[in-house]
């Protein structure tokens, strides 16, 4: 078992196309893991106490001096807040700026998706896939924010252009967030929008889900960046009165 979790004691897989949702609450672990190399994993966090607070790619981004998320970062809500911590990453890159692949991008690379005809085997798109999950909390396109792709990696090439670094991440690569408060999660298994793959790109991830342990006042991600402090001091502020 890892130094950062006290307990495993939930285990499930997303297949390629799939989406999914839970409210994960303050001190919970969810470990991330690409079972088959290449994976992509879209999320978004909420607040399930108020949903206009959520995710915030770019201050997450500049208040760490950073283009790439790792071990260390801290996941900022849009209150400055910090929704997540990852605490252990065997990638060093993780990116939340090129956001999702919509159905036209499905279509224009690997046809169109009918679940009429393909059934379980339909070509699902990341926008439609957050879509269905936000419908259950009342959420509509509006609350969309940037997402983060989780095991993909964008940099630019020679000609100054975003590119996906294909074969990023390898199987068994894995990602560790631990949740500074409660928190709504929204996931999904589709492509990442930048994908040029021959055939729709099938990326399953292990998720498991448990307890963490303590946030200790040494804590590596807390002290990685200046803000992180003040972050963790405005989670301090807002769990005033509500315990461990």
């Amino acid at each position: 078992m890892s130094d950062m979790i006290k307990s495993i004691d939930y285990k499930t897989e997303l297949p390629t196309g799939a989406h999914w949702s839970l409210r994960m609450r303050r001190g919970s672990i969810m470990r991330l893991t690409d079972m088959n190399g290449s994976a992509n994993l879209g999320m978004l966090f909420y607040n399930p106490e108020n949903l206009l607070e959520r995710y915030n790619a770019p201050d997450t981004l500049k208040c760490q001096h950073t283009f790439k998320l790792s071990r260390g970062n801290c996941l900022y809500s849009d209150m400055g807040r910090i929704f997540a911590s990852i605490v252990e990453d065997s990638l060093g890159w993780h990116e939340t700026v090129a956001g999702n692949s919509h159905a036209s991008h499905v279509e224009a690379r690997w046809g169109a998706r009918d679940y009429q005809h393909d059934r379980n085997d339909w070509k699902q798109n990341g926008h439609d896939a957050f879509l269905v999950e936000l419908a259950k909390y009342g959420l509509t396109a509006a609350d969309l924010a940037a997402n983060i792709n989780w095991f993909s990696k964008v940099m630019v090439n020679d000609e100054g252009n975003l590119e996906l670094v294909s074969d990023h991440s390898q199987a068994g690569d894995q990602v560790t967030l631990r949740f500074e408060m409660d928190t709504l999660v929204v996931m999904h298994t589709c492509p990442h929008p930048m994908n040029r793959s021959a055939s729709y790109p099938q990326g399953k991830v292990q998720i498991e889900l448990g307890v963490a342990q303590a946030l200790q006042q040494d804590d590596y991600c807390m002290h990685f960046r200046a803000e992180n402090g003040r972050g963790f001091q405005n989670n301090a502020l807002y769990h005033i009165g509500l315990g461990e």
